[in-house]
């Protein structure tokens, strides 16, 4: 959410923006690293106030934490990027999809709407196509693995 109800401003002091763009906020947010409820904050409200199950839960924390730093280094990039397009989907079903397209830029609406869960899914579906690209983590295992196979040839 980059504005909110809480005005231009962060809670942090500057912009919203500034924290919002990095792609591993959308884990470290759920991880607990940003918010104040922590790791067994963030699995009490998807299980008790969501109704996950504790595994779906679980792997939703991860998947976003883990993931985002994937694929910001390019590792596993196709799988990262599906199962992120996979949390994003359940984020727009389970909670944004009853609030509209748009998000909430000036506070008016009871919640986000899921514009942007449809713009991550794009992204997502974008870099499951191309792959993580030559200087990837992904790039450099294929190398790797290709000269170790026409060495042993």
């Amino acid at each position: 959410m980059v504005f909110s109800n809480k005005g231009i401003l962060g809670k942090c002091g500057h912009a919203p923006g500034f924290r919002d763009c990095h792609v591993s906020s959308w884990g470290a947010k759920d991880a607990g690293l940003v918010w104040r409820n922590g790791f067994s904050g963030t699995m009490a409200f998807f299980t008790e106030q969501m109704g996950m199950p504790a595994l779906v839960a679980f792997l939703v924390i991860i998947g976003e934490f883990l993931g985002s730093l994937a694929l910001l280094m390019g590792f596993l990039t196709r799988f990262t990027s599906a199962s992120l397009a996979l949390i994003m989907v359940g984020a727009m079903t389970m909670v944004h999809w009853q609030h509209g397209f748009f998000m909430n830029w000036f506070g008016h609406q009871a919640g986000e709407g899921y514009e942007y869960h449809l713009l991550a899914i794009g992204l997502c579906l974008s870099l499951f196509m191309t792959g993580g690209g030559k200087f990837s983590v992904d790039a450099v295992i294929a190398q790797r693995l290709k000269s170790s196979s026409v060495s042993e040839a």
